[in-house]
């Protein structure tokens, strides 16, 4: 039995000294150790995690840059050499110390790997980084604090105490952010006083994360009072989070319906004046999408210069082509429709497979630019993102410039007069040959600009126009061939009924019972919601 003792007392001696060795080791772990693991392959998960803690203490200009490569999965270690690597939008890997150019091959390189849980911790380190930053603005690191709440645990919370009593007396609603992040982790406490007083903190905070928070101590809390008070809080929040649920809806329509207007009213002009159905209406917004991703590869370093440029190159070029297949092919089929459908299809195989030759089949991606991303927070409830407010205000521009130029311009007159009595134009001395292919050139030009939107929205490829050509013909159908406002009003309208009806029947469903609702409008308003006047269109 003494013997045993012993052991035990010599177990237990060598368990002390190991362990101390080990939190003197982990406390004396610099950054360059802390790297070495992470671009080390055979590191476990525990080790990466107490490297990223030690990293995390170190006030270096290349920690932030490297936890944030880590939490994106765009860190990476040479196999070969060590070094960790960050990788870049235009495809090239950068040293985390140096900021050299990485020289070796590609298949060199690994991506550093992480679990869940140290990704949980990492978002939660960047956070407090970025709160305690001095060089970041107030604001955002107020909104930062706000996009914590509810996203905290209960055992985490000392870090936010510290910031909120240093923040008290210097920026009072950074501290009451801060007060908010620890009264919803509060929420979840074992005792009934601290959940009561964590929700009389949050009674004047609304969010849609603290709803579930408020079900679960409504649904199962021991204190009766608890119960009752957070009953009225879940029926509260519920409430505000539908009424804010409807304004997102509406403007995701108003966005949708943005898209729908840009890529119809070009489409309006030339089938309301010249009576072309032009299939190959989608391959000109794919080369307004093309001329944008070009403008980016001349100027990769400025994307949102590009842009802008992408704006009237794609206006000119798209509205080249246009002239180029007016005076080609569609001048000799005035008169037969059928045939230009027809001819106008095998127009857009042949420009899709140019494109296809040129470009290759695969999609190409267009960089959004800095003045784009992100959102405006309204308040917790809502966010509206920049590229959708963007794409509205483009479209509004886009169409009150046309009806600027139809309504003043001498070509626009013309285009009227064409529109509403072709032979009588003719007589007064209008040259409807020129009309037809400037015409077809300018709808075609702003079927280019469409494409320049489309390419903020969704990657550009051969086959981008397709996806919008149906939707294109049915808004100009509902609207009334050749009247921009009915296109304006039917884009709007068919743009918001898409995303009212798709969260409850699905995206494929929602267009059939869109589609379905217009041929029944079509049968009782044939000429749509705005019918084009004139002699010609009566006849």
């Amino acid at each position: 039995m003494k013997a045993f003792r012993q052991v035990l007392s010599v177990v237990g001696a060598l368990s002390v000294f190991l362990m101390a060795m080990l939190s003197f080791s982990a406390y004396a772990m610099d950054e360059n150790e802390a790297m070495e693991i992470l671009a080390n392959r055979s590191s476990k998960f525990d080790e990466k995690a107490l490297a990223i803690s030690e990293l995390s203490k170190s006030e270096k200009a290349f920690v932030t840059p490297l936890l944030n490569a880590l939490n994106n999965s765009t860190l990476y270690f040479d196999k070969k050499n060590g070094g960790l690597y960050i990788a870049t939008q235009n495809q090239s890997f950068i040293s985390v110390t140096d900021n050299t150019r990485f020289q070796g091959k590609k298949r060199d390189l690994k991506k550093v790997a992480i679990n869940n849980s140290i990704r949980e911790d990492l978002a939660l380190t960047l956070s407090i980084r970025a709160l305690t930053n001095p060089v970041v603005d107030i604001d955002e690191r107020i909104n930062e604090a706000y996009g914590l709440v509810g996203k905290v645990s209960s055992d985490k919370t000392e870090p936010f105490a510290v910031l909120r009593d240093k923040a008290v007396g210097e920026n009072e609603e950074f501290a009451q952010a801060l007060n908010y992040v620890i009264a919803a982790a509060d929420l979840d406490s074992e005792d009934a006083k601290i959940r009561n007083g964590a929700m009389r903190i949050l009674e004047d905070f609304d969010s849609p994360v603290l709803v579930d928070k408020f079900q679960n101590i409504a649904d199962n809390d021991s204190d009766v009072s608890n119960r009752i008070y957070a009953k009225h809080r879940v029926a509260d929040l519920k409430s505000s989070q539908k009424f804010y649920s409807g304004v997102e809806t509406l403007y995701f329509g108003l966005s949708l319906g943005s898209v729908l207007v840009l890529a119809a009213i070009g489409l309006t002009v030339t089938f309301g004046v010249m009576g072309v159905i032009n299939m190959a209406h989608g391959e000109l917004m794919m080369i307004g999408a093309y001329t944008t991703y070009v403008m980016q590869q001349i100027m990769p370093n400025y994307p949102g210069i590009a842009l802008l440029l992408s704006i009237p190159a794609a206006f000119i070029v798209a509205g080249l082509v246009g002239i180029v297949i007016e005076r080609s092919v569609i001048r000799y089929l005035y008169g037969r429709p059928l045939e230009t459908l027809l001819a106008t299809f095998g127009i857009s195989l042949l420009l899709q497979q140019a494109v296809r030759s040129i470009f290759t089949a695969l999609n190409k991606n267009v960089v959004i630019p800095d003045f784009m991303a992100g959102s405006i927070k309204v308040n917790e409830f809502l966010l509206l993102t920049y590229n959708r407010l963007y794409i509205i205000i483009f479209c509004l521009a886009v169409f009150f410039g046309l009806r600027y130029f139809l309504q003043h311009s001498t070509l626009g007159v013309q285009v009227r007069a064409v529109s509403q009595n072709r032979a009588m134009a003719r007589n007064m001395g209008v040259h409807s040959g020129r009309v037809n292919a400037l015409t077809f050139g300018l709808g075609s030009a702003i079927a280019g600009l469409a494409g320049v939107a489309l390419s903020q929205l969704t990657n550009v490829g051969p086959n981008l126009g397709q996806n919008y050509i149906v939707d294109s013909f049915l808004v100009v159908v509902f609207g009334g061939a050749g009247n921009i406002w009915g296109t304006l009003v039917a884009g709007m309208t068919l743009g918001i009924a898409n995303k009212v009806v798709e969260p409850i029947y699905g995206a494929m469903l929602a267009k059939i019972i869109i589609l379905v609702a217009v041929i029944l409008f079509i049968q009782k308003r044939p000429r749509g919601l705005f019918p084009q006047r004139g002699r010609s269109v009566e006849d």
